[in-house]
C-alpha cells in the first residue's frame, strides 16, 4: 500500500468543502468511510465503534442517495429534519450525524493521545480518548462495554506497524488531527443551533 492507511482519508479532506464553504454530504462520508480500515486494525477493541460508525454512514448515505440534489450539503437533512419535528428521533440523519461525529472525535483524539504520549499502552490511549470524547454520552451499559473492549487493544508497536504501511506515519496521523478536528467542530457548531449537540445515549 502506497502511503498509510490515513492517505485515504486525507486525500478526501481536501473535497468535504464546496467552493462556498459549504460542507458537502458525500465527500464528508467518504472520508468517514476512509477511517473505518483504521478502525478495523484495532480488531476486536473497536468492533462497537466500527458497527456504531458504519450504521450512521449507511443512514446518512441512504437519505443522500433519495435525493442528492436536495441533501448534497451535509446540513440540509438536520434542517428538513428539524422543520418536520423528526431531528430528535433516534433514527433520524440528524441523531447519525452527531453519533458519527462523536465517534470521529473518539477516533481524532485517540491518535492525538498516540502521538502526545509515547509512554502509554495502547489500552490507556484508548480508554483516555473514550473518557474525553464519549463517556459523558453513554449509559452505564454503553460505558461499561466500551472499557471492556479497551482491553483488548491491540499492543502499541504492532498497530503502529500495521497503519503504518510505506508512509510517514506520524507525519499522516498529525496531518488528521489537524484537518479532521475543524470540519468536526463545525458539525458540532450546527448540531448545536439546532439544540441537539448535548444529546445521550
Amino acid at each position: 500500500m502506497e502511503g498509510t492507511v490515513f492517505t485515504p482519508a486525507l486525500e478526501g479532506m481536501k473535497r468535504v468543502k464546496s467552493e462556498e464553504g459549504e460542507m458537502l454530504t458525500k465527500p464528508f462520508l467518504d472520508v468517514c468511510k476512509q477511517i473505518l480500515p483504521v478502525i478495523d486494525k484495532f480488531g476486536a477493541a473497536m468492533a462497537l465503534v466500527k458497527t456504531d460508525v458504519g450504521g450512521n454512514i449507511t443512514r446518512l448515505e441512504n437519505k443522500y442517495l433519495s435525493n442528492p440534489a436536495e441533501f448534497e450539503n451535509l446540513y440540509s437533512m438536520g434542517k428538513v429534519e428539524v422543520a418536520a419535528k423528526t431531528a430528535k428521533g433516534s433514527s433520524s440523519c440528524t441523531n447519525g450525524l452527531l453519533w458519527l461525529t462523536r465517534a470521529m472525535d473518539f477516533i481524532v483524539e485517540l491518535f492525538r493521545n498516540l502521538m502526545e504520549h509515547k509512554d502509554w499502552a495502547m489500552s490507556q490511549v484508548c480508554t483516555e480518548a473514550y473518557t474525553k470524547t464519549l463517556k459523558k454520552f453513554h449509559g452505564w451499559l454503553a460505558s461499561s462495554t466500551f472499557t471492556v473492549a479497551m482491553k483488548l487493544a491491540p499492543e502499541r508497536n504492532k498497530f503502529m506497524d500495521v497503519v503504518a504501511g510505506k508512509g510517514d506515519i506520524s507525519s499522516d496521523i498529525e496531518k488528521f488531527c489537524a484537518t479532521f478536528t475543524p470540519l468536526l467542530q463545525e458539525n458540532h457548531k450546527f448540531l448545536a443551533s439546532l439544540g441537539l449537540d448535548d444529546m445521550k445515549a
